[in-house]
């Protein structure tokens, strides 16, 4: 299954409040005091990845996560870990079935971002990389962020152009030609919202959702936030992604409808996380039942105005025709390698198209359809494994120096 992230509800553990220090300009800023800037963002594995300096460091790459309250460095093996003077030690909980991670807390630093700034920023370093997101999402990732970015200007994620529009609140104009207005709640740092309707043939359920731009699937739903709320009949279990707190385990299925407005999105592919992965302490917390991640939010132009409590949907059409799929060869791959363009098997399900062929964990892709797998990156490689049920792949596979030759049809399983 193509592995989808799950970064949010993030909150530190006996952290208390983060100040900042220095007598330079704190907070976040547009260079020149321009009333807008662009900014390019590449994404992959469905993660929004912004190009970052840290204290003059060489180009970062972070995700931009709605579901991230504070900036974290994830690895904190680059050069620019080493000039942070952490302050304190952290625990770091968030979506997951272990026990959260350690972590030290850096005051003072200047975060840059195209022709964003912020001053006297606090960083929170993990002290090992557990989350290993670009062995996953095959490009260099070395943190997260995104509270602070969409407080603090209007936020507009041009999917179709990759492109990120921060335009500071007083000078941010809505229409109706940029897409419909829905309202938002902006509660512990993450944004909700309500009116999101799951629709049946008997019934119509309302939904209160997180928005949540670091989680990859498009549906997420937690069957134990309502009754109303069940799995489909059919369902396959699958391992969901990762989160803060480790792997994410739970179900697959389909759901017939969702309502978004005036928009109507048929056979969504949905996620059915256990009730381990929260744990008791978010369950008590927040009123909600599940998150819309970016397979869904990629299929328009969205635009979150904290400020004014309110989001955006312009429908990208030719999105909006595609369908949801899955990975339907039944293997999952992760990347190695400097350049993260060495594609390793992680894991391979009992009985697919992969396991048949012969396929294991360990195997080294080196081709697929007669193209060199060091030419592709992981998100090509996943679009050619779901995309065309019945479709023939050819690899050829490199276990323990032999190279061998397999092939299998790729299978849709739900």
């Amino acid at each position: 299954m193509k592995p989808l992230f799950w970064l949010l509800t993030v909150w530190l553990l006996g952290a208390g409040t983060l100040p900042a220090t220095g007598q330079e300009k704190y907070g976040f800023h547009l260079r020149n005091k321009q009333k807008v800037a662009r900014i390019p963002f590449q994404l992959q594995a469905n993660l929004i990845l912004v190009p970052v300096r840290l204290n003059n460091s060489d180009t970062l790459w972070f995700v931009l996560d709605t579901g991230v309250s504070t900036t974290i460095l994830t690895d904190s093996k680059i050069p620019a870990a080493r000039h942070l003077m952490p302050i304190r030690r952290v625990k770091i909980a968030g979506a997951g079935e272990g026990q959260g991670l350690s972590a030290s807390v850096a005051l003072g630093s200047t975060l840059k971002m195209g022709d964003m700034v912020a001053y006297n920023q606090t960083i929170v370093v993990l002290d090992e990389d557990a989350l290993a997101l670009s062995e996953y999402v095959g490009v260099p990732v070395h943190g997260i962020f995104g509270y602070e970015v969409f407080n603090n200007f209007v936020v507009t994620i041009d999917f179709n152009h990759r492109e990120l529009i921060l335009t500071r609140p007083g000078y941010y104009r809505y229409r109706r030609s940029k897409g419909e207005k829905y309202p938002i709640t902006i509660e512990d740092t993450k944004p909700y919202m309500s009116g999101v309707a799951l629709v049946t043939q008997d019934r119509t359920v309302l939904l209160r959702l997180l928005i949540d731009t670091g989680a990859g699937h498009a549906l997420s739903l937690e069957v134990n936030s309502r009754n109303e709320i069940r799995p489909p009949e059919k369902v396959i279990r699958a391992q969901l992604g990762r989160g803060l707190s480790g792997v994410i385990n739970g179900n697959l299925g389909r759901l017939e409808k969702v309502r978004i407005g005036t928009i109507e999105l048929s056979n969504i592919l949905a996620s059915f996380p256990d009730s381990t992965t929260y744990g008791l302490s978010v369950a008590q917390r927040v009123n909600r039942q599940g998150n819309i991640g970016c397979e869904l939010l990629r299929r328009f132009k969205v635009t979150f105005n904290y400020a004014e409590q309110y989001m955006v949907l312009k429908p990208i059409r030719s999105r909006l025709r595609e369908t949801f799929e899955h990975n339907m060869s039944g293997m999952e791959l992760i990347a190695k390698g400097v350049d993260f363009h060495q594609f390793i098997i992680d894991r391979v399900l009992d009985g697919s198209p992969a396991d048949l062929a012969g396929l294991q964990q360990g195997d080294e892709l080196v081709s697929i359809n007669s193209q060199l797998s060091r030419t592709l990156s992981i998100s090509d490689i996943y679009k050619v494994l779901q995309r065309g049920d019945g479709r023939e792949i050819v690899l050829a596979v490199r276990r323990e120096g032999h190279l061998f030759v397999t092939s299998f049809a790729l299978k849709r399983v739900i």
